[in-house]
């Protein structure tokens, strides 16, 4: 198992913007000396749930301060951006990064997004795909000639190509089974979650739905891995763990956790307690979901940042070594 740590930049509201940006560095900086394998900063829009409007930005200021950890996207949403200017900023940042970028994308899914960028969310998917269409061409023939349903781009050189050969790895995320055979269709790394509406009673369906999808496009299901998100809190004791936890559950719970996927279950999506209970249940769900790689969330709403940095040494020292 690979560890990772996803990053809302949310606010909940106690800090000014500066505050919650620099907090949200200086975990993603600390994960490299805490032994964490990569960082996915999410993107959002037109929310204090939200400041990372672009990922891109904040990782090429990681790069700059990191030598090993892997730069990923949790997700960049392509129906929102020129799919050329993507493949632009993330083949840059995988020079600036001597190699280490992981691109995460996405078809979005908070409806004020799409109302705000006036674009119509039933063409989500379609965008998507064409997008990505758009950034493998460019990645691996440094020109994109396309004539789409949303882009025309006739043969058009583009700088740089990335360090990365073929190119960067590219994750996308999934739901529902039809976006689990989507990802696997076309050749993509997978990005669910237990906060993303994967339970127990789809879990073994949506396995079979991604497998499906690889064999469809003709890919070796060998090649490629898949990422949960699973909100984790580590401390000394159980009862320490849930004590101080517990306003920050109850914050995801009734901002982000209402809309994100209501029919998540409660105990797959949070995990909270002491080392030997977190590295007990983390093993069960690997079994459960088969992923390889774990994307852990903990910064949540009011939970104080010593606190979190508290877990993540819990989670190194405690944890990590009996999961690798």
């Amino acid at each position: 198992m690979r560890f990772g740590m996803l990053h809302l930049y949310a606010n909940p509201g106690d800090l000014s913007e500066r505050q919650a940006i620099q907090e949200q560095l200086r975990l993603m900086r600390a994960a490299e000396d805490l032994d964490f394998d990569s960082v996915w900063p999410a993107e959002h829009h037109f929310s204090p749930l939200g400041y990372t409007a672009s990922p891109a930005i904040g990782l090429a200021a990681l790069a700059a301060e990191t030598r090993r950890i892997r730069l990923g996207t949790g997700v960049v949403v392509l129906p929102f951006s020129n799919p050329i200017r993507v493949a632009e900023d993330f083949a840059f940042l995988d020079h600036l990064s001597d190699g280490r970028v992981d691109l995460g994308i996405g078809c979005g899914a908070q409806p004020s997004e799409f109302e705000h960028f006036r674009i119509d969310p039933t063409t989500a998917h379609a965008r998507m795909e064409e997008g990505l269409e758009v950034i493998r061409q460019a990645w691996l023939d440094g020109r994109v000639d396309l004539r789409g349903r949303f882009h025309r781009f006739d043969d058009v050189p583009v700088h740089p190509t990335p360090v990365q050969t073929p190119h960067p790895p590219i994750w996308m995320a999934a739901v529902s089974g039809e976006s689990f055979e989507r990802a696997g269709r076309l050749g993509c790394n997978l990005l669910s979650g237990t906060v993303l509406g994967l339970n127990r009673s789809v879990a073994a369906q949506r396995r079979a739905d991604y497998l499906s999808g690889l064999e469809k496009g003709g890919h070796p299901a060998e090649d490629f891995s898949s990422g949960c998100l699973v909100i984790v809190y580590v401390a000394d004791t159980v009862e320490q763990a849930r004590h101080e936890f517990g306003a920050a559950e109850a914050w995801y719970r009734s901002t982000i956790g209402r809309f994100i996927a209501p029919e998540s279950d409660p105990e797959d999506s949070v995990v909270c307690g002491s080392p030997e209970f977190v590295t007990q249940r983390l093993a069960e769900l690997e079994q459960t979901y088969g992923f390889t790689d774990l994307l852990c969330w903990t910064r949540l709403g009011v939970l104080a940042q010593d606190k979190v940095l508290r877990s993540m040494e819990l989670m190194q020292h405690k944890v990590m070594p009996h999961l690798r």
